[in-house]
């Protein structure tokens, strides 16, 4: 029998078709979508993620890995979301209040495939637990947890969202807060240089695309990435904030 996590060791990667079939079958999940309140385990999650998550799924399409990391992150759960790369499922595990994540294969392996390939299957409550838990048996290997920041980063670079976040759409204005750490993020060239800028001016979203190696995309993408290493400052009420029209680029 299927088990959706392994507490003990490491989980092994299991086929598609196979974890298609548990999320299914009778007792098991029963999803139309990435999650069902209905469903036991999903019941777990509370109702505020839940709703996130709803709230994602669009028209018979399943989340965004992006959408649903970020709503873990806002609701500060511990989840399992379970990923398609290939004909293979990842469990990625995510602590957002310790900042980490479990990966049973290396975050390179997992960030050189398009994070736009990984597919979003399944998201339950996570069974392992992070470094330092009472629950010692439920702690995976050392080396099977990472910082979250890279991962959060990555994914908003270049995962298949290319707009907005709704909660930093709108009529507003972005600056990058003070302190905010890039050691161990990719950035380079012209996303050094706007983030530079950014520090000292805010700017709206048109200002930002109008920027040396800057669009529409990109901009969303900067943002999106800056807003979840908690690294965007957002104003509804500075002068740059008029700059409305980017307000049609979430969903």
């Amino acid at each position: 029998m299927f088990e959706p996590t392994i507490p003990f060791g490491e989980p092994e990667l299991i086929r598609v078709s196979a974890f298609e079939r548990y999320l299914h079958e009778p007792g098991g999940p029963r999803a139309r979508g990435i999650v069902r309140e209905t469903s036991t385990r999903a019941a777990a999650l509370s109702p505020s993620l839940l709703a996130d998550l709803s709230r994602f799924e669009h028209a018979g399409h399943a989340s965004e890995a992006l959408e649903v990391l970020a709503a873990c992150v806002r609701h500060s759960q511990q989840v399992v979301i379970h990923l398609q790369m290939g004909d293979m499922v990842v469990p990625l595990t995510v602590f957002a209040v310790e900042r980490l994540v479990h990966c049973p294969i290396s975050l390179d392996a997992l960030l050189k495939q398009r994070p736009t390939e990984l597919r979003v299957l399944h998201v339950e409550p996570a069974v392992l637990r992070p470094p330092g838990d009472d629950e010692k048996a439920l702690i995976g290997e050392d080396q099977h947890y990472h910082p979250l920041r890279p991962v959060l980063w990555e994914f908003a670079l270049r995962g298949s969202r290319a707009t907005l976040l709704p909660e930093i759409a709108g009529p507003v204005a972005y600056r990058v807060a003070p302190g905010l750490e890039l050691g161990d993020l990719r950035v380079t060239g012209a996303l050094m240089a706007a983030i530079q800028r950014l520090q000292g001016d805010s700017v709206s979203m048109r200002e930002l695309t109008d920027w040396p190696g800057f669009d529409i995309e990109r901009a969303a993408r900067l943002l999106n990435a800056l807003y979840l290493q908690s690294g965007l400052i957002i104003s509804r009420t500075h002068r740059a904030a008029s700059d409305s029209w980017f307000g049609v680029l979430s969903r």
